[in-house]
């Protein structure tokens, strides 16, 4: 899963606390949370998806979803739209410069259009992204008369929420990374770039930081564990590709940078475990101010401290508590200074290491 799914996941793992939950997946996904129903379904296929939606009381959905099952304007149950995912601005980073940005940002609009027009309830991830689906709500015109008089704040149409984190510590249950994977050895200090890597994202300056800490350190791994998107629907991106060149050309690859293909939900604590820092970079885009990075909560979770990018929601948080250091956009001595610091000082979860 990459974060939409595990927000997914974890949403209908809380709820199932407290009421009955299905929890409908493709069908080339893996299993569910306890205590909730798993629902296989196929995309583009009403049939596969209408006994689920029949019995359902509200529906949490997205909006490729509404798009892909239309059926599901006149379904009669309650439609929760989960803005989590700034979509429309992703789409302009991946096609930026190409012959297909036109036709992508349009068919994204378009998406757009439809979640304002049909939800029923708006749900986000954060404050700021609540400000901007109240533009495109007002934009919509879905902030009106009825829905002011209603409630004057409008959460009642548009509330957050966040992610959290699980009442539980990860379990490390059998090695996934230090004496398994080739050229990672157990002794080595492993740097984890816990998410893909997406056309918004800056692991070239990750890879030259690791340039710069492997003379100084030449234990230090940093290691790309998920390159592949698993939803086969999302195309690799260039920056992967852009990635490995770069690393080959420093002659890191394999040796301090490590490039996987995408790891089981069920092995990610594991890894988390086994890690020794932990680094989440991106370009300073829209895309940042909207975007709140899944994969920095489990680094929270595993209290790993990390090196994150200024400019999202949830480096504030990392800056208001202490996990961990932010940095400037595509400064990659600053990255090596932080990861070095990190790494020296071995600080636990919510002490700041003395470069800050």
């Amino acid at each position: 899963m990459a974060g939409p799914g595990i927000r997914c996941w974890h949403l209908a793992r809380v709820l199932a606390a407290q009421l009955p939950v299905t929890l409908a997946m493709p069908s080339e996904t893996g299993t569910s949370p306890e205590h909730v129903r798993p629902w296989p379904y196929t995309r583009g296929v009403w049939d596969s998806l209408a006994e689920a939606v029949e019995s359902a009381s509200a529906v949490i959905l997205a909006g490729d979803t509404l798009v892909e099952f239309p059926a599901l304007a006149t379904c009669g149950a309650p439609l929760v739209v989960d803005g989590y995912d700034p979509h429309l601005v992703e789409t302009l980073a991946l096609f930026a410069g190409t012959s297909e940005g036109e036709a992508a940002y349009r068919q994204r609009k378009s998406v757009l259009e439809t979640q304002c027009r049909l939800g029923d309830f708006y749900i986000c991830a954060s404050e700021r992204q609540r400000d901007w689906w109240l533009g495109l709500l007002e934009a919509s015109g879905r902030i009106n008369v009825a829905t002011y008089s209603d409630d004057p704040t409008l959460r009642r149409l548009l509330d957050v929420v966040p992610y959290g984190l699980p009442t539980s510590a990860p379990t490390h249950t059998h090695p996934v990374l230090k004496g398994v994977w080739p050229g990672i050895e157990p002794q080595d200090k492993v740097v984890l770039w816990g998410g893909g890597l997406w056309q918004w994202l800056d692991p070239l300056t990750a890879i030259q930081a690791i340039d710069r800490v492997r003379r100084k350190r030449s234990e230090v791994r940093l290691v790309f564990p998920g390159t592949r998107h698993p939803n086969a629907a999302v195309p690799d991106m260039p920056i992967h590709q852009a990635a490995v060149e770069l690393a080959q050309s420093l002659g890191l690859i394999d040796r301090w940078v490590f490039f996987g293909d995408w790891v089981p939900y069920e092995r990610w604590p594991s890894l988390l475990c086994e890690a020794d820092a932990a680094i989440s970079l991106h370009l300073d885009t829209v895309e940042a101010r909207l975007a709140f990075r899944s994969r920095v909560l489990d680094y929270v979770w595993a209290e790993l401290p990390m090196v994150v990018s200024q400019g999202d929601a949830t480096s504030e948080l990392v800056e208001q508590y202490g996990l961990g250091l932010t940095v400037s956009f595509r400064d990659a001595q600053t990255v090596a200074d932080a990861l070095l610091a990190l790494l020296e000082e071995r600080r636990t979860l919510g002490v700041a290491p003395s470069l800050v």
